[in-house]
């Protein structure tokens, strides 16, 4: 997917579960529309004469909060599926695992020592761990699963990585 200036917050938030999802701000519409084209992405906007170009694949984005716009495109696009990676939220790379001597230079010794799980983003290089604000943000995706399937509960895989943004090459949110 390749999210237009307006919705930045939602692809930060599909990065979150997985989907690969471009966010460029500065992308004129014509750039996005080739870009969506030669990569075979689909353009997530709220901007109509966009949505209504040809020959691109388009999803207008009508819902106005962040949770209603995750479940409007669960809804047209789909569940991630399973063992899908989790995602920089800055870049949009995948992460990869790394032991806690990997991290260790990179995250403060607090940190080092309340974790064992850390994840590093080779195109950022930053590093991420589940940090106090996880559970919140675990909330928020069981909150839509739940929504979005009617009241069913589900669960969401969300033992991702994440963290305050220490000084240096921290992590903020995937």
């Amino acid at each position: 997917m390749l999210a237009d200036s307006m919705l930045g917050r939602l692809a930060r938030w599909l990065r979150f579960l997985g989907y690969d999802t471009l966010y460029i701000s500065m992308l004129s519409d014509h750039q996005i529309a080739a870009r969506a084209r030669a990569e075979g992405r689909i353009v997530l906007t709220r901007d109509q004469e966009l949505s209504r170009r040809r020959g691109i694949r388009c999803l207008y984005v009508h819902a106005d909060t962040l949770e209603e716009q995750v479940r409007e495109v669960l809804a047209a696009i789909g569940d991630p599926p399973p063992g899908v990676e989790s995602r920089c939220s800055e870049c949009n790379s995948v992460l990869t695992s790394v032991a806690p001597e990997q991290a260790r230079p990179h995250v403060p010794a607090y940190v080092l020592a309340a974790h064992r799980q850390f994840h590093h983003c080779p195109e950022c290089d930053k590093y991420f761990w589940a940090g106090s604000h996880w559970t919140r943000i675990r909330s928020t995706v069981e909150r839509v699963m739940e929504h979005r399937d009617g009241g069913a509960a589900r669960t969401v895989p969300m033992d991702g990585p994440s963290g305050p943004k220490p000084s240096g090459k921290g992590g903020s949110l995937p």
